[in-house]
C-alpha cells in the first residue's frame, strides 16, 4: 500500500472492498466454504496440467526410442 495515498486511493488491490454479486439471503456459503471450493478447483487444475504433462513426456520418450 502506498504510505502517501489519498483516502481514496488506498483501497485499490489486495486492499480493496470484494463485491458480492448475490445477496447475503441468497449466498449461504462463508467466506471459508468459498475458498475451500476455489482451493480445491486449484487442485484439480494442476492436476490435470500435471497428467498432461506427464502423457506428452511419456509420447516424446516413446517417439525418441522408435527412432
Amino acid at each position: 500500500m502506498e504510505p502517501y495515498a489519498k483516502p481514496s486511493e488506498k483501497k485499490v488491490g489486495a486492499n480493496r472492498p470484494k463485491i458480492s454479486h448475490l445477496p447475503s439471503a441468497v449466498e449461504t456459503r462463508t467466506r471459508q466454504e468459498r475458498l475451500a471450493e476455489k482451493q480445491a478447483v486449484v487442485t484439480e487444475r494442476r492436476a490435470i496440467k500435471k497428467a498432461a504433462r506427464r502423457q506428452l513426456q511419456r509420447e516424446l520418450d516413446e517417439e525418441m526410442a522408435e527412432n
